[in-house]
């Protein structure tokens, strides 16, 4: 099927008015569909001033603001207003990217419509409820998942790690692999700046540790805070540079005090912030991929990485970082300071990682989605006429 025939529904919790690695990421894919000459039109609560513009149409759905998180917006479903404008735009397939009310509601439009539907998992959100202490409901929302995306013609997952988890958990047997690039003309070592980091009062001969991403409790900042208060009792040197904004900041600023906290970054001013670092920390378990380690191994730097589904389709233990056991504090310490005992480590690791970054075109990758479309919307063709 030629690109030009395709008419893409999007389904997004959060398409632009918060911005994260899984919404860029599908703004990019809307940029390539566009320009591959797809008609597509997104799905997604909006606001009065989002953190970036939208690629693409998009169509406001109704929502109401998440109980303890008011950044974020909950889709309550399927007007009658947005399924006239569905049966007007007439998709030929329909593209969910998170796992709420609307996108249901989506899945079963399509269905009845024989329309097929693919689903792209950007988070395991079963893995946020520990961070909540609501653990007793993760057998509940891991059935509510499944029977959403057992209603799917396929998954888009971004890491086969990702993949085998959910053939593990029996959420479907058709997944497809849509991985992540990035943007090497804007994360790249030349970005680094001595003296940026002066201005910061970092010392050309510090080691910097750095976090980036959304300052949440489910990014693992427990976990980041409690290493390096066991690399301080230690007496390994290094200094912890934190880029991002978000509502745990002050917890984070109180759990480490000796902490420089730059806040949101963007474009070159991101870039030259992970790239003047010396070290990557991602002691998050929530990703399905992780876009801000991939970031980092542009810059050079290499990664010490919980070994998640995150982490493990990035991170070559050994080559490009190092991974260690989810919360294993004291690995994860060890880890950090043998790279602060030595540079050379450091930097051959950050070199084998810039070498990766370099394959990870991003027209390549998505690609992948347009052959995933193809394929469902051939498959449910098929069995159409099975049928007849």
């Amino acid at each position: 099927m030629a690109p030009e025939e395709l008419r893409i529904a999007l389904i997004s919790g959060n398409y632009n008015y918060v911005r994260d690695g899984a919404n860029q990421a599908l703004n990019r894919l809307v940029g390539f569909l566009l320009k591959s000459g797809a008609k597509v039109r997104i799905y997604s609560p909006t606001v009065d001033e989002p953190a970036f513009p939208a690629t693409g149409d998009l169509v406001s759905l109704p929502s109401v603001h998440v109980p303890g998180r008011d950044e974020y917006r909950f889709p309550l479903g399927l007007p009658a207003s947005v399924r006239r404008d569905l049966e007007e735009f007439d998709p030929n397939i329909v593209h969910i990217a998170s796992p709420d009310i609307s996108s249901h509601r989506a899945v079963t439009w399509a269905r009845k419509r024989n329309i097929p539907a693919v689903a792209s998992v950007h988070t395991r959100f079963e893995t946020y409820l520990a961070y909540y202490h609501l653990e007793a409901f993760e057998p509940l929302v891991r059935g509510i998942l499944r029977r959403l995306y057992l209603r799917c013609d396929a998954l888009l997952v971004p890491a086969e790690s990702t993949a085998s988890v959910l053939r593990a958990q029996r959420m479907n047997r058709n997944i497809a692999i849509w991985s992540r690039g990035v943007d090497r003309e804007q994360f790249n070592p030349e970005r680094r700046s001595m003296e940026w980091r002066r201005s910061h009062g970092i010392a050309d001969n510090d080691m910097v540790v750095a976090f980036l991403g959304r300052i949440v409790m489910e990014k693992g900042l427990d976990v980041f805070a409690a290493v390096h208060d066991a690399l301080v009792a230690r007496g390994v040197p290094h200094k912890v540079l934190v880029i991002g904004e978000g509502p745990a900041r002050p917890w984070f600023e109180k759990a480490m005090p000796d902490g420089i906290f730059v806040g949101h970054q963007e474009g070159t001013d991101l870039a030259r912030a992970l790239a003047s670092a010396d070290l990557f920390f991602n002691p998050s378990i929530t990703e399905t991929f992780g876009n801000v380690t991939l970031e980092a191994m542009a810059c050079a730097l290499p990664v010490v990485a919980a070994a998640a589904t995150g982490a493990t389709n990035l991170v070559r233990d050994g080559e490009t970082g190092t991974l260690s056991e989810p919360g294993d504090l004291n690995a994860l310490a060890d880890a950090i300071a043998a790279y602060a005992a030595d540079p050379a480590l450091r930097r051959r690791h950050g070199e084998a990682g810039l070498a990766y970054a370099k394959t990870q075109d991003w027209d390549v990758i998505n690609g992948a989605v347009l052959k995933t479309y193809a394929r469902a919307i051939e498959r449910r063709e098929r069995l159409t006429r099975l049928k007849k």
